[in-house]
């Protein structure tokens, strides 16, 4: 990338990071973030091109390398993106260093756990991505907005009441934590997308045949409750905001940028990393030319 242009471009993913939510405010952050980035839609998704490009040779390395993992969490509200941004930065990553997890409601037997265990059990191995589509926030989320989902939950009576939520918040950023002494490295998006946009994506799921069946119903009841969502987004970033585990508010009315962000938080991140290729020891070398000579 241009120098001129990747400056802007780290300047604005340096304001979408949060490491510490004591102060966040979720109306801080636009969805329709038009900072000099200097770049246009065609220059931005060259700039993606070339950091799908920095994921992949990372990702190698990753793999590789066998210590490291890395979580990506993605969450939003219905038509913010996260498919699209998870198939973008992802596009070019080796099938074998990643693997993919969308979570909807919980089965019968998921239920009969605690709230972790689904998210647990899909945890990425060391030397993989995982991609999370939704995650444990859900509970602090959904649940949250619509108490019948809590009220149904084979959860002793006694431990369900208003303190709930902080304990969930408090459980999960705990795990988080534990993760980040694990060799996990934790990376939380929350697509931002604005009300209006998101009106006009849920119309063109009704208005255009071959986005029909992203639409459900329940997309309507939940838009209609968007304060009430919001609001329990700002409490969970700001109960789970930490340096180990930070939340990236990324600005989605304009899907090209969304996706160059999140791509390069990921590349950025695992730069930092500082993977190198295993090295190999005297005696392994002398095996190595051993077997050339053997093959040729």
């Amino acid at each position: 990338m241009n120098p001129v242009t990747a400056e802007p471009l780290r300047q604005l993913l340096a304001a979408c990071r949060v490491t510490d939510g004591a102060s966040f405010v979720l109306e801080d952050h636009r969805t329709d973030e038009d900072g000099e980035t200097g770049l246009d839609k065609g220059e931005g998704n060259k700039a993606l091109d070339a950091a799908v490009e920095r994921i992949a040779d990372q990702q190698a390395r990753l793999y590789a390398n066998d210590r490291w993992s890395v979580l990506c969490i993605f969450q939003a509200l219905d038509a913010a993106g996260k498919d699209g941004a998870i198939k973008h930065v992802f596009s070019g990553v080796n099938p074998q260093g990643v693997q993919v997890e969308s979570f909807a409601a919980p089965s019968t037997r998921e239920r009969a756990h605690d709230f972790l265990w689904r998210h647990a059990i899909a945890m990425p191995r060391r030397g993989r991505i995982g991609v999370h589509n939704r995650s444990w926030y859900e509970e602090v989320l959904v649940a949250r907005v619509q108490p019948s989902i809590l009220q149904a939950a084979p959860i002793p009576a006694s431990l369900i009441g208003p303190h709930i939520w902080d304990e969930r918040l408090e459980d999960i950023a705990a795990h988080e934590r534990y993760l980040s002494r694990q060799g996990v490295v934790i990376l939380k998006f929350f697509l931002h997308v604005g009300a209006e946009e998101q009106r006009e994506r849920l119309l063109a799921r009704i208005d255009e045949p071959a986005k029909n069946w992203k639409f459900e119903e329940g997309d309507l009841a939940v838009r209609a409750r968007r304060a009430e969502y919001l609001a329990a987004y700002e409490a969970a970033i700001r109960a789970t905001a930490a340096p180990h585990a930070p939340w990236f508010i990324i600005p989605a009315d304009r899907k090209w940028l969304a996706r160059l962000l999140v791509a390069e938080a990921v590349a950025s991140a695992l730069e930092a990393l500082d993977l190198q290729f295993p090295t190999i020891d005297a005696g392994t070398r002398t095996t190595l030319l051993r077997a050339r000579d053997a093959l040729t």
